[in-house]
């Protein structure tokens, strides 16, 4: 990415705070995301970097970002020149985040940098330690934005149900404003996500197809090959339904659903996405068997290579029945989606690795061709986001030949010619809270109001002792073809080349 390709406003001189700079996510996203911002000047050059970091030296520190560079983001090639000049916008602050003294440390920090008084402070934490964090930095002086912005960056997940979602609110809201707390799901900010926004509201032929009118139903996918890697500890506590469709797939369905906002700010897009929200039917307890689907990986084998089962897997129970995937059948009670199906799910350990949206229209009202050897399939429209974003839309047309016989035509449209002029999500994210833009950032009324939709699911699945296995590898889940079995053409299985 090169200033030329990427025409955004430059931030002003900024701190960016990290706590847990010696974690994973720091190392594997964070580092490599600012290191490219500020080679092209998204980051301005006369910021600091500040690591909060306990019982390691600053040279241990610094070896140990460089490491990872060269572990997680080869391709960087961050040789001695790049890394002199980047490391020298690394500061380390020694600190335990329980200590009140870490936050004075900080403090001090930031005073001896002179005239560069806005800060972000990113939490690359445990989400338990968020409101300690607050209180520390409150207590400290540091919330006060008389000279420079205070912005608090978290990553997800805000909160495991309605009750512990809101009392972090709460919590985070007693020392920042609503307007100072930056909620990040990296799910927004990759690119072919934003560019729905842009396919709805600057496209003039989608608006009269895009209700109940034509569409049949929409079907929003999240399918991984991979399994729960190094994050068994928090996938057991939380499964699919907590970590996918709660947050990245109903965000997803919002921007899919909402109606076009009177104008592109923050709030405007957001209060369009709470409509949204607010219109899902909520589940009476005898519904919820009827239109959710849960299911675990068993044994299988992906891409050629053998796959043990999820209780199989490094600190997972062996009586576990957390789903590893997730299907719920939403629906939108409003004027525009009354009555069409927003299918939502998601898993581990499936045939392929695809995220896309895909809408079914509606049969045609008459067929013409019902007596020929290929009967007319209904008309889909596909936003892929990964791999290869882009479009995908398909239609009917005749075979060639001396016949009448129709097939299916499939139009892509990729979303760029060369990947790597994509921007990374986090770089997109932290360039948004360093400029204010807080559109891609979930609203605190939002993240409650989505726990609030499933809630119940989790209430009926809460303590059960089984749960339907699917071989890994594999699309083997009846379930989703019952969920599905009214909807036209059924439960869609995407595939990597379409």
């Amino acid at each position: 990415m090169s200033a030329d390709e990427q025409k955004l406003d430059t931030a002003d001189p900024t701190n960016i705070v990290i706590f847990g700079a010696t974690g994973d996510l720091t190392r594997r996203k964070l580092m490599p995301a600012l290191l490219r911002m500020l080679s092209c000047g998204l980051v301005h050059e006369d910021s600091c970097i500040h690591g909060v970091v306990h019982n390691r030296s600053e040279t241990e520190w610094l070896q140990m970002i460089r490491d990872g560079f060269n572990l997680f983001s080869p391709k960087l090639s961050v040789d001695d020149g790049v890394w002199n000049q980047f490391s020298s916008h690394l500061k380390m602050i020694d600190g335990d985040l329980g200590d009140e003294r870490t936050y004075k440390n900080i403090a001090e920090s930031l005073q001896l940098l002179g005239g560069k008084k806005n800060v972000m402070f990113y939490c690359a934490i445990p989400p338990d330690w968020y409101g300690t964090v607050a209180k520390g930095l409150y207590q400290a002086g540091l919330v006060n934005e008389e000279e420079g912005y205070r912005r608090l960056v978290i990553e997800k997940p805000f909160g495991s149900d309605l009750e512990s979602a809101s009392a972090l609110d709460n919590e985070l809201q007693a020392v920042f404003d609503e307007e100072q707390i930056y909620r990040i799901d990296h799910y927004l900010g990759k690119e072919s996500v934003q560019n729905l926004l842009v396919y709805r509201f600057a496209n003039s032929i989608m608006e009269p197809l895009w209700n109940r009118n034509y569409i049949d139903h929409i079907q929003i996918t999240a399918s991984e090959t991979i399994g729960i890697e190094y994050r068994a500890k928090y996938y057991e506590n939380a499964g699919a339904l907590r970590d996918m469709i709660q947050s990245h797939l109903m965000q997803l369905m919002t921007l899919v659903a909402m109606e076009p906002p009177v104008e592109f700010t923050a709030d405007a897009v957001r209060d369009e996405k709470m409509k949204v929200l607010r219109a899902i039917r909520r589940f009476e307890p005898e519904q919820i068997k009827l239109h959710t689907v849960s299911a675990q990986y068993a044994s299988g084998c992906v891409d050629g290579e053998d796959i043990a089962a999820y209780v199989s897997e490094e600190n997972v129970s062996p009586d576990s029945a957390t789903e590893t995937f997730a299907g719920v059948k939403f629906y939108i009670d409003n004027w525009r989606w009354q009555g069409v199906p927003f299918i939502l799910w998601t898993g581990k350990r499936l045939k392929s690795r695809v995220s896309e949206v895909m809408i079914r229209f509606r049969k045609p009202p008459f067929n013409l061709f019902d007596n020929h050897a290929s009967i007319p399939a209904a008309n889909a429209l596909a936003f892929r986001l990964q791999p290869e974003g882009g479009v995908v839309i398909r239609l009917n047309a005749k075979k060639p030949g001396l016949t009448t016989d129709n097939e299916e035509l499939v139009m892509r449209a990729p979303y760029a010619d060369d990947v790597e002029k994509v921007s990374d999500a986090y770089e997109i994210l932290m360039h948004d809270v360093l400029v204010g833009d807080s559109t891609l950032f979930s609203r605190g009324d939002e993240v409650e109001e989505s726990w609030s939709i499933v809630e119940p699911i989790l209430k009926a699945w809460e303590g059960r002792f089984s749960i339907e296995r699917y071989r890994a590898g594999t699309w083997d889940i009846p379930a989703m073809d019952e969920l599905t079995k009214d909807c036209v053409g059924g439960w869609h299985k995407p595939t990597v080349y379409e």
